[in-house]
């Protein structure tokens, strides 16, 4: 699954906001340093405003860190990310379009894709139709947004994430305004295209289970600043399913990590190592 050298590495990683805040030396993360091999699946956590975000932004290129540098699949990072897929809380499905249509839209408006949209769009329009199978939409590609629950809207949201087969998945609190149901069945969903793909992905989540359940590793972030002050690897052995959360190894992985939650929010980043 991995290979010896790290497909994302950030090597003392800074970012402030501007160059008066630069300045003054106010930065929203520092001194960030992480190894993550090919095809593995971590997790951030941490208390709200942290930088979590800010974290997303950095590794999909959308930040240029003020210090230090970002390498990913062995070349520097130096702008936006075409081999990165994104998804966020909020599915934002553009309404007039179908399910298929808003899946195939990233294939209809990114290079190399774009230019070859109108020729190969059988192919594509394939592609995306075996994708929904998966996640369980098929016999919903014709349907718009307003047609679908949250649920299957998040599907979509991940298909269309997925349709140019990015090496990199960045979840952004994606299943976060979904009933409890419905979150464990988008765990599972998740777990499965991750499993049969074996893509990286980076996922943020205020969640500790779903961190646990999903993750090779979490990392908690502390307090704005925000840094990486716990390491966690999950050892619970895949395939996991659903019953693993209800055993007392998982609920004691959940609730050290809740600890270090806990601490960051009574001592700010003093939390000692």
């Amino acid at each position: 699954m991995t290979d010896t050298a790290p497909f994302i590495e950030f090597r003392d990683v800074w970012l402030a906001y501007n160059d008066e805040l630069l300045a003054r030396g106010q930065f929203a993360v520092e001194a960030i340093d992480l190894q993550v091999p090919r095809g593995a699946f971590i997790a951030i956590v941490g208390p709200s405003g942290c930088g979590k975000s800010t974290f997303m932004k950095l590794a999909t290129g959308l930040k240029p860190p003020s210090r230090g540098s970002i390498w990913v699949d062995g070349q520097r990072v130096s702008g936006p990310l075409k081999i990165s897929g994104m998804a966020f809380q909020a599915p934002s499905l553009l309404p007039w379009r179908t399910t298929l249509d808003n899946v195939l839209l990233p294939l209809e408006i990114v290079e190399p894709y774009r230019s070859q949209f109108r020729q190969r769009r059988a192919e594509f329009e394939a592609r995306a139709l075996k994708l929904l199978q998966s996640v369980g939409l098929g016999g919903y590609e014709r349907k718009y947004p307003w047609e679908l629950s949250g649920g299957m809207q998040q599907r979509a949201s991940i298909c269309r994430a997925l349709i140019h087969e990015p090496q990199m998945l960045l979840l952004d609190e994606p299943f976060g305004a979904l009933d409890a149901f419905t979150r464990e069945e988008l765990w599972c969903t998740l777990r499965d295209l991750w499993q049969a793909q074996r893509f990286n992905v980076i996922l943020v989540t205020h969640d500790l289970r779903e961190a646990v359940f999903l993750a090779d590793t979490v990392y908690c972030m502390s307090k704005s600043p925000g840094r990486f002050i716990v390491r966690r690897d999950i050892p619970l052995p895949r395939p996991r399913e659903l019953e693993v959360t209800y055993s007392a190894e998982f609920t004691d992985i959940v609730h050290e990590l809740r600890g270090h939650i806990g601490a960051l929010r009574r001592q700010g980043s003093a939390l000692p190592q």
